[in-house]
């Protein structure tokens, strides 16, 4: 047997009305001036009205975060950081807003160094401290080790266990308003993360045990809460489930991401969105060549009796019944694509963990089958 190396040591506050206990935390951090880091969609919520009225405008503001964050947007992000004398920084929003949330404290460390120039093996202690305060129920990237980054026109993992932020707030009040259509591709990314930790073959049983309980959560609650925003059990449900997925992925994940990444960084598809459409094509390529592999899967969403077929089929409905079918191409997806993304595809290390090998020609055959 290998042997592993396990961590989850992250604090996290969780509670509706939790983003009012901000200012204590911020004390706590020796944040006197924090700079938020959010993007335009975030700005006009009642979320982020809350929180203005939490901070009492005792804040800078980076509001200029791209839905699929590029290198641009950590040193915009970074110059205004120093540019208003901050002293810590709150990722409030989306995956992207805390990927680049977390980013940037390399580059304040070091702002002479650009994000491909880091050697991530190095001691990058003395970050600045950094509250992850998630406004959707998707990525888990605020219990997340890495930043995800598009640099010269790929998707980049930026990873070292210092990017953990001090700090997480799940305030499920803050999702409340969120659009049917944003709930549904970020609760399908959670799953996603949740599915492919689990069925991944490196050896981490603490991480599988967490995957399946997030499968779980997702299936009591993912529904509930794209059919009413205002259903704050089911919010706080999905929260949690993300933040599973998101802790259980350190386990490594599979070829849907390895597809996915490519599906925003060439054709701008949501990340959440891009693995929905993907996750049963590569359900369907696994459980044929490793049977049985999704039984438990299949159990955590409460299906008797359960088998790999019964399993994918009650994902294709789960989707189905968020809004999440059909394929990529009515995304703009088109077969003049193809060779750029599985070019981007097979080089993304995500699939050297997929629960069986694939090659180049079986992600172009995945993509074909998303189509």
């Amino acid at each position: 047997m290998n042997t592993a190396t396990y961590s989850f040591p992250t604090t996290i506050r969780f509670g509706a009305g939790t983003l009012r206990e901000l200012p204590e935390h911020l004390v706590r951090l020796g944040v006197s001036n924090p700079l938020v880091v959010t993007d335009t969609g975030v700005i006009s919520t009642s979320a982020f009205a809350t929180l203005e009225t939490v901070l009492r405008g005792r804040c800078g503001i980076f509001s200029n975060v791209h839905p699929n964050p590029i290198e641009a947007d950590v040193d915009g992000a970074a110059r205004a950081y120093s540019g208003a004398a901050c002293d810590g920084i709150i990722a409030f929003g989306g995956g992207s807003a805390l990927d680049v949330g977390k980013a940037v404290r390399l580059r304040i460390l070091k702002p002479n160094l650009r994000l491909r120039e880091f050697d991530f093996s190095a001691d990058w202690r003395g970050l600045a401290p950094c509250i992850a305060i998630p406004t959707t129920a998707g990525t888990g990237s605020e219990v997340g080790r890495s930043s995800v980054i598009i640099l010269n026109g790929r998707k980049k993992v930026l990873f070292h266990p210092e990017l953990l932020p001090s700090l997480v707030i799940l305030d499920p009040e803050l999702t409340r308003t969120l659009p049917a259509k944003l709930t549904a591709a970020t609760g399908a990314d959670a799953l996603t993360h949740c599915i492919e930790s689990f069925t991944s073959p490196v050896f981490h049983p603490m991480c599988e045990g967490i995957a399946l309980e997030g499968i779980q959560l997702i299936g009591r609650s993912l529904a509930r809460a794209v059919r009413d925003g205002g259903d704050i059990e089911a919010r706080g449900l999905m929260q949690i489930a993300a933040l599973m997925g998101g802790v259980a992925f350190q386990k490594d994940l599979g070829a849907t991401h390895s597809l996915a990444h490519p599906l925003s960084s060439i054709c701008g598809l949501h990340h959440g969105l891009a693995n929905a459409l993907c996750l049963l094509p590569v359900m369907e390529f696994n459980a044929a060549r490793k049977p049985g592999l999704y039984e438990r899967v299949g159990i955590a969403l409460g299906i008797r009796n359960a088998d790999d077929r019964a399993t994918i089929e009650a994902v294709r409905a789960l989707l189905e019944e968020i809004g999440l079918k059909g394929g990529l191409r009515p995304h703009g997806v088109h077969d003049s694509h193809l060779d750029a993304l599985v070019e981007q595809a097979f080089e993304d290390g995500c699939h050297l963990t997929n629960p069986v090998p694939v090659t180049a020609e079986d992600l172009r055959g995945l993509y074909q089958a998303a189509m």
